[in-house]
């Protein structure tokens, strides 16, 4: 997943090859597949708005699984704590002392799902991760697995239970892309495939 190594023909390999597996599960998504890709070669963080239903988080898993990358969904909610993201330090009776249990995000590929149903407090537990590619728990710093990427969704502003991103996280996305319906040609070939599988 790290294109650093590698010359121009053959990241440009291996980005059609991911693009082909990708596309073996996801249909009629080729605008959001192509910025999740560049959002890969930049090493960026890429942020999805759209209504549910429309393949957002099937296309993240399908990339996470198709890279081979270390993967963790979180499920934002009302009730998630930074902590549950980052992770806490527990205390460990037999040695006597504060043990780290990392978080989820402590991962190469994050899904953070419905990102804007969580509290703003605990939506800020991405920042340090997505900037600074570190996570700080009890003043311990935890550095994050390279290459690390963070593909947010959220759903629009106006539903029920969601809050707005703060403008220092809606920052640290590269990408931010809207998804639409699908074309009525596009909904056909989703349920042709339905139908095979």
């Amino acid at each position: 997943m790290d294109n650093r190594d590698g010359n121009g023909g053959e990241v440009a390999t291996l980005m059609e090859r991911i693009l082909y597996e990708v596309k073996k599960v996801v249909v009629g998504q080729d605008h959001f597949l192509e910025r999740v890709l560049v959002a890969i070669l930049a090493q960026g963080h890429l942020l999805v708005e759209g209504v549910p239903g429309l393949a957002k988080t099937l296309t993240v898993k399908t990339l996470a699984r198709t890279v081979r990358g270390t993967f963790k969904r979180i499920q934002f909610t009302p009730d998630l704590l930074p902590s549950d993201i980052s992770g806490v330090s527990i205390y460990n009776q037999k040695l006597s002392e504060f043990e780290f249990r990392p978080g989820p995000i402590l991962v190469q590929v994050v899904l953070a799902d419905e990102v804007n149903r969580a509290t703003p407090k605990t939506q800020s537990a991405l920042l340090e991760a997505m900037e600074e590619r570190q996570v700080t728990v009890d003043g311990v710093t935890h550095k994050m697995p390279a290459p690390f990427m963070v593909l947010a969704t959220q759903n629009p502003i106006e539903y029920e239970g969601t809050f707005p991103l703060p403008e220092a996280q809606l920052d640290r996305f590269l990408i931010r892309i809207h998804l639409g319906y699908p074309s009525a040609t596009d909904e056909v070939l989703v349920l042709d495939q339905q139908q095979v599988n």
